[in-house]
């Protein structure tokens, strides 16, 4: 899969908005965004307004940002909402969450999606006793998710253990003692607080 190298804060300047994309730093004043709100660029503060379709492209790439996926699996998630009951948008935001590497962060486990990503890809856990190892991986309402047995003695790990929990979406559940983690239910609409007019992106994909 392709990786972006350059600056995240950049994205975070291209698209208008936070996308909490480098943990901690964008909580403080380092944060590149509340110094340079405006797009990278020689020009970027003075671009012009920009077209419907330029406005649900933006949204389209800011959502595959936020949760850090190419293309064409941004593309597979949108099929697949689409073949689903329900509304498409929630159905693909949904899917969306309930990546593993999402679901790890939402727990508070990594500070980052692409920090949840790297331990996912290290196979620091598994799902329903198993390991698993990609981030991709959707799970279900019913899956515990867990620090494997031989990891629960890393340094990182023993620092989550003595973390206080945070604002744990309601879907899920965490304990930082034993490492572990429920999936209560499946993700609503209103469980999800990232900013994203995600007909925007439905509109685009259906033209």
């Amino acid at each position: 899969m392709a990786t972006y190298r350059d600056s995240k804060c950049r994205l975070c300047r291209r698209e208008g908005a936070k996308l909490f994309l480098k943990g901690d730093r964008c909580y403080s004043g380092k944060c590149a965004f509340e110094k340079r709100p405006t797009p990278p660029g020689a020009h970027g503060a003075g671009r012009k307004k920009v077209s419907e379709y330029g406005l649900q492209l933006r949204e389209k790439q800011k959502t595959k940002r936020i949760y850090g996926v190419q293309e064409g699996q941004f593309r597979k998630y949108y099929e697949m909402a689409d073949r689903m009951k329900g509304i498409t948008g929630e159905n693909m935001l949904s899917l969306l969450e309930r990546r593993l590497d999402n679901v790890i962060y939402r727990m508070g486990i990594g500070a980052s999606r692409t920090q949840a990503r790297q331990l996912v890809n290290h196979a620091h856990f598994s799902v329903n006793g198993k390991t698993v190892n990609i981030p991709s991986y959707i799970v279900k309402a019913g899956d515990v998710i867990a620090v494997k047995e031989n990891r629960k003695k890393d340094k990182y790990f023993e620092q989550i253990k003595t973390m206080k929990v945070g604002n744990m979406p309601k879907w899920l559940e965490f304990d930082p003692e034993k490492l572990e983690g429920k999936v209560l239910a499946l993700p609503a609409r209103d469980d999800i607080d990232s900013q994203i007019a995600e007909h925007m992106i439905v509109e685009l994909y259906s033209k």
